[in-house]
Order: structure tokens, then sequence, then C-alpha cells
């Protein structure tokens, strides 16, 4: 990685602020599409999204690459590629580790679910150590991605909107009460496992991106 000023590195709030922009407006689609009853292939109203086409979990590897891009192009890549992609992929491993621990029946303790989200948690700042400033990049943009999303699961909830941002998951006790229901699949999902899944996805495609950015010149002055 090539040092340069501090004055000189890229500013985060004007790097994410168009992926931003971008992904509030695909959530805003997203919701528009499933409130009015849209195709069901682009805006899925299931649980979980249903693997919906239109949504922004696509946005994350994508946006990835980009801000992967211009931080090289700045002179802030990562002092080694390999060690940037090892990383996030050893936090992809932990990430879902966590949520075997958290939620698949073969585990079965007490505190299951905190433990697990501990280990999701702990797996965000994996990628920290391969590339920091990428690393920073994307949990600016998974919060401003993820807190809108939150929002209005707020108001979907509590209003019972019928999307996949309100739909209970099988198997959720539907007599829950609304501020624990939507702790459980609002507020704790988006801000744990959502934030983790952006910054991880986002770091092994962009540190990738950034290691064939990398061997491209090197082919060319090799051909030169």
């Amino acid at each position: 990685m090539t040092n340069i000023n501090p004055e000189q590195r890229t500013s985060i709030a004007r790097l994410i602020l168009i992926p931003s922009v971008i992904t509030l407006l695909v959530t805003l689609l997203r919701l528009t599409g499933e409130l009015l009853h849209w195709s069901t292939t682009l805006f899925s109203p299931e649980a979980g999204g249903g693997g919906s086409i239109i949504g922004i979990t696509w946005l994350a590897p994508i946006f990835g690459i980009y801000f992967a891009m211009k931080l090289s192009g700045s002179g802030e890549g990562p002092s080694g590629a390999g060690r940037a992609i090892g990383l996030a992929l050893v936090g992809l491993v932990l990430n879902i580790g966590g949520g075997f621990v958290a939620f698949a029946p073969q585990f079965d303790f007490p505190g299951k679910q905190i433990v697990g989200l501990l280990l999701i948690a702990a797996s965000t700042i994996i990628p920290l150590f391969g590339w920091p400033s990428l690393f920073k990049a994307l949990l600016a943009y998974a919060y401003a991605a993820r807190i809108p999303v939150a929002l209005i699961m707020f108001f979907a909830i509590r209003g019972q909107w019928g999307t996949h941002y309100d739909v209970l998951p099988p198997g959720f006790p539907p007599e829950t009460g609304f501020w624990s229901t939507y702790l459980q699949i609002g507020f704790l999902p988006q801000m744990v496992f959502w934030i983790a899944f952006t910054v991880i996805t986002g770091s092994l495609f962009g540190a990738i991106a950034a290691a064939l950015f990398r061997r491209r010149p090197a082919a060319r002055m090799a051909g030169a």
C-alpha cells in the first residue's frame, strides 16, 4: 500500500454517498413493489425476501468492488491482496459458524443465540486487518444501507403491511409481542447479521478485484 498524506485520503462519506443513495432507492422500490403487489419474482413478499431479484443484498459485492477500485486508484489499496482475501474468507467462515450456532437445531444450549450473534459480530471485524480503508468504507456503507431497512421494518411490523419486511419466519411464535418481534426479526438481523454480510462479502469481492487489478499492469509490463 502506498504511503499517502492523511489529508489526501479518500473521504469515506464522499465515497459511499452515491452507493448509499442508490441502495436507498432500491430499498424504496422494493417496498413499493411489495405494497402494490407487483411481480413476486422481482418483489417477493415472503419471509427473508424469497430470493427476490430486486433487493439490496446483491449490491454488497458490487459496491465492494467499486470501493476497492476507488481506494486502489487513490493509493489506498491493501498491503497484500492475498492477505485481504484470506482474512475475508476467515470472516466468512466465522460468520457462517455463528449462524449455525445461533439458529441450527443441532446446537442446543442456554444462550446459544447470544453466542452465535457475538460470533457473527466478531466476524465483521476480521477484514479490518486485511484492508483497513476498505473495511471502513464498507462498514459505513453497511449502516447507511441497513438503518433505513431497520426503520422500515419497525413500521411494517407495527402496521402488518404484508411485506417481507414484516412477515414472520416459519416457526416464529405469532403471539410474540411487538418489541420482541422487532428485536428478533428486525433490529438484530439488520444491525448484526446484514452488517457482517455486507462487510465480509464486499471485502472478499473487493480484495479479489484488487488482486486482478494489480496483476494486469504487471502482465503488461512483463509483455512490454
